[in-house]
């Protein structure tokens, strides 16, 4: 028997990524408070909060697959969560040019009814070329891409932002890190070929 495979965000950067699998998934919104704790470093938010997103829809459907996912762009330690408008979008990349950052993304897949519960972490490294103010705003107006970590579409124009991308799972990036999430599903039983 094939479970039900759910991802568990309102993310349409993981849904499109997910996709690209060929599962039949469904999707839910996740009730989780994304607020960091206290002194919390980048990476420990993001594995924090995909595993918590994965087991809030799991409590909900708890005979399905659940998969979670967060990502939290690190500069020295610091979290720079999702800009959410133009202005902070060009603070953060203002404080980003010339620069070398971790973006950390996590998954995590869950499943309540088999007592599976794995989580990973792909970190990439990306390293942000010197940016003029002009430059910064002719993106952002480009793309506007105010719902992304960083400020940033590494899968569109915001390439053009950046010297070097060094990771092992080449989706991490862009929110969801597709070889790790496979494994993961194989791992809980769900047969992707």
């Amino acid at each position: 028997m094939q479970r039900t495979v759910i991802l568990a965000s309102t993310s349409r950067y993981r849904r499109e990524l997910l996709a690209r699998l060929h599962l039949a998934f469904d999707v839910q919104a996740p009730d989780v408070d994304e607020t960091p704790m206290a002194g919390e470093a980048p990476r420990a938010l993001a594995e924090r909060l995909a595993l918590e997103k994965a087991m809030s829809v799991a409590r909900q459907f708890p005979e399905a697959v659940v998969i979670g996912s967060d990502q939290v762009a690190d500069l020295a330690g610091e979290p720079l969560g999702k800009p959410g408008d133009h202005a902070r979008a060009r603070a953060q990349l203002r404080r980003m040019r010339g620069r070398t950052l971790i973006f950390q993304t996590a998954v995590a897949v869950v499943c309540q009814a088999t007592s599976f519960v794995q989580r990973d972490l792909a970190p990439v490294r990306v390293v942000f070329r010197e940016l003029s103010d002009a430059a910064i705003d002719t993106y952002l107006r480009a793309e506007q891409p105010y719902d992304c970590a960083g400020s940033a579409k590494s899968e569109g124009l915001g390439i053009a932002l950046l010297e070097a991308i060094d990771s092992d799972d080449p989706t991490a990036l862009v929110g969801l890190p597709l070889i790790r999430t496979a494994n993961m599903l194989r791992a809980a039983g769900v047969d992707l070929l």
